[in-house]
């Protein structure tokens, strides 16, 4: 099986470095053109306005009874074509295109990518490894630092429920609008970030309302290659302002309803402490919930040196099968069985596993009791319940997930 993707030359980004490292910009306000108020006034950026349909069919994601047709291809056009722009215009620190990328033979599909760039050039953490809910910190890198040129579009429900596309519009500074923007650190092509409420300021913490949004978009991309991602701190977030990933990787009941069930499964793991992966596919019609324990064991001197020198973040690409690899000797020698290596170190014990699936289960139902709004039969339908099975599974099928 061969991966392949569009090839554009190698472009080195100048842009989220450090303030101390920046160059002055041609704009107004601090000279960033930056998403703060010394920037924002006048500012117009591209606005993708979706229609909130709450249905699912069996193959086409949401739908619609008139089903129109968009004005704008949301995956194609859009976000791919507004991504591959940047690229052209050199907003990225590397040239992921560049990126060797391969399956590892064997009976699950991992794929393995050598990508030394995001290893050397990836901004550091800057906060606590060990507490999964930590305040925002405005004196820390967060999204509002970003220049607008990074921002690919708006993102916001449409006011009269119909598709719309503006190419300029005004950003609602009252309002805090949602954007799209490209990941300047990727590892794959249309690698971008989704920023609910972005001028909120709001900490790395999974709600009801920034999950349904995901969930928009995922459905809004209408194709099961465009994967949509979240990191909990702890979990290899590395900024702590509310982000979720997603890119494109070639390889019912209400959409409320289960957005509901997902977000308060994380939302019962953040307040637990719990590290955790989301990762949504199938344009929102499958979802998998990863606790972790990764950071803990590393923080604890239990993971394996060899391990440790491999430089690799288990992050919910990784965790979903996409090892992101440093590396030139570790991609060369990639193989399932050092995939489970890496597999068995973030996973819970079996014991454990059991603990965390009570907690979300005993959250889920009591907030099933509060609100009368989700039916019985959302948690045996939904790929929700089966992901946990089969993580349960894995971990009971196959001895080299659960560490010793």
């Amino acid at each position: 099986m061969m991966l392949r993707i569009k090839r554009v030359p190698t472009v080195v980004s100048n842009y989220q470095k450090d303030e101390a490292e920046e160059g002055v910009r041609p704009a107004g306000g601090c000279g960033r053109n930056c998403l703060r108020n010394c920037c924002l006034p006048g500012a117009k950026l591209p606005l993708y306005a979706f229609k909130m349909v709450n249905k699912f069919s069996s193959d086409k994601g949401l739908v619609d009874c008139e089903d129109k047709e968009a004005p704008v291809a949301f995956l194609d056009s859009l976000l791919l074509g507004e991504w591959e722009d940047r690229m052209q215009r050199g907003l990225f620190r590397y040239d992921v295109t560049a990126c060797e990328t391969k399956v590892i033979p064997g009976e699950y599909g991992f794929i393995a990518q050598l990508n030394e760039g995001r290893h050397l050039k990836k901004r550091p953490t800057e906060f606590q490894v060990d507490k999964v809910l930590q305040p925002f910190d405005e004196n820390k890198f967060n999204f509002t630092k970003v220049g607008q040129e990074e921002v690919l579009f708006q993102f916001e429900p449409s006011n009269d429920n119909e598709v719309q596309f503006l190419p300029s519009a005004p950003i609602d500074v009252e309002n805090s609008p949602s954007v799209v923007a490209i990941n300047v650190s990727p590892i794959e092509y249309g690698h971008v970030l989704l920023i609910p409420r972005i001028l909120e300021c709001l900490p790395q913490r999974i709600d009801r309302e920034s999950f349904l949004l995901a969930l928009y978009m995922a459905a809004e991309a209408g194709n099961p290659y465009f994967r949509l991602g979240y990191n909990s701190l702890g979990a290899f977030a590395t900024i702590n302002h509310l982000h979720f990933q997603a890119y494109y990787l070639a390889c019912g009941n209400t959409l409320e309803d289960l957005s509901n069930v997902v977000s308060d499964s994380c939302i019962c793991l953040q307040d637990n402490n719990i590290p955790y992966n989301v990762l949504v596919s199938d344009s929102g019609r499958r979802i998998f919930l990863f606790p972790q324990c990764y950071a803990e064991k590393q923080a604890l001197g239990e993971v394996s040196p060899e391990l440790l020198d491999t430089q690799v973040n288990p992050a919910v690409w990784e965790i979903s099968g996409h090892m992101v690899l440093k590396r030139k000797k570790d991609y060369e020698e990639a193989s399932e069985g050092n995939a489970w290596r890496l597999l068995a170190e973030v996973s819970l014990s079996e014991e454990r596993l059991e603990e965390v699936k009570d907690l979300i289960f005993e959250a889920i139902a009591c907030h099933i009791d509060d609100n009368k709004g989700v039916t019985p039969t959302l948690l045996e339908d939904s790929d929700v319940t089966q992901s946990l099975e089969d993580v349960d599974a894995l971990t009971g099928s196959h001895p080299a997930m659960v560490p010793a």
